[in-house]
């Protein structure tokens, strides 16, 4: 499985971010029944209780495949089909706004996002299907499937859960909005903590301050040293955040300014083992 951000990100800043201030200006709730200035009680008092990354300390993000962690490292990150790494603190990844290609059929055709001709809305970088969260009953039929998949990690012995594409809105031509992001990420952030894991913010950058009512725990980023973005998420979640860049001048960047506040690995855009060609993992 490659890394989401790396291929996508011209994307996103030429169309994705476009629509994701005119979403945001338009905004007036969480879509909810909360206000923008309201937080969620109950989901921040559940996240008091789970066990947050050890940031900053060695990370490995190990999405593509799992392998021997090197020395050093005491976080990994790992796709939901992998097993934790013993001994070290271990997010489970989670395809949550999108149907992984060879799983669309697995949904029901009306949790597929469609447009008005009926065509479903897809991801074209990756091939996959957007999942409908733009009403609140949608929003839990959803997140009834991937609270399974939640409590797969936990049950594996997880100690948090990275939902990807919470961008998702920002390619849905128009059809969702950033509240219904964050109202559907609430309804995660309420199992993840009730199976005691943190929950993290994967990248959307535009929703960092939103991170209390959405009930996250902390962020996994990709490329906020390239885009010079790595403030906003140290401001945002208390240096509680972990970073994966995919070039040399990247690193470099979240290095010489969070180096030691944040967690920073480069990694391979196809985040690759040890044994393919393309591998590459490098802290400095």
């Amino acid at each position: 499985m490659p890394a989401k951000r790396g291929p996508r990100t011209g994307f996103l800043r030429a169309v994705g971010a476009l629509v994701a201030v005119a979403a945001l200006a338009s905004c007036t709730s969480d879509g909810d029944g909360t206000t923008p200035d309201e937080s969620t009680d109950s989901t921040r008092s559940s996240s008091e209780a789970v066990r947050l990354p050890p940031v900053p300390d060695g990370f490995d993000y190990q999405i593509g495949g799992a392998y021997t962690p090197p020395a050093g490292v005491r976080i990994v990150a790992r796709d939901r089909t992998a097993d934790p790494a013993r001994g070290l603190y271990n997010i489970c990844y989670v395809n949550a706004f999108q149907a992984q290609p060879d799983e669309q059929d697995d949904w029901p055709d009306d949790l597929l996002l469609r447009d008005e001709d009926g065509e479903v809305v897809i991801d074209a970088d990756w091939d996959e299907a957007l999942l409908d969260i733009g009403t609140p009953a949608k929003r839990e039929r959803v997140a009834a499937r991937v609270d399974e998949w939640i409590d797969g990690c936990a049950d594996k012995g997880f100690d948090a859960v990275e939902p990807d594409n919470y961008d998702s809105y920002t390619r849905s031509r128009g059809l969702l909005n950033a509240d219904d992001a964050v109202s559907f990420i609430k309804l995660l952030s309420r199992r993840a903590h009730a199976r005691g894991l943190a929950i993290a913010q994967k990248n959307t950058v535009e929703l960092a301050d939103r991170r209390s009512r959405a009930g996250l725990d902390f962020a996994v980023v990709e490329e906020c040293g390239a885009y010079d973005e790595c403030g906003e998420y140290a401001d945002a979640f208390d240096d509680r955040v972990v970073v994966v860049e995919y070039t040399d001048e990247g690193l470099q960047k979240a290095r010489s300014g969070f180096g030691d506040r944040l967690s920073i690995v480069r990694r391979d855009v196809q985040v690759s083992t040890p044994d393919s060609d393309d591998y590459v993992r490098r802290t400095r």
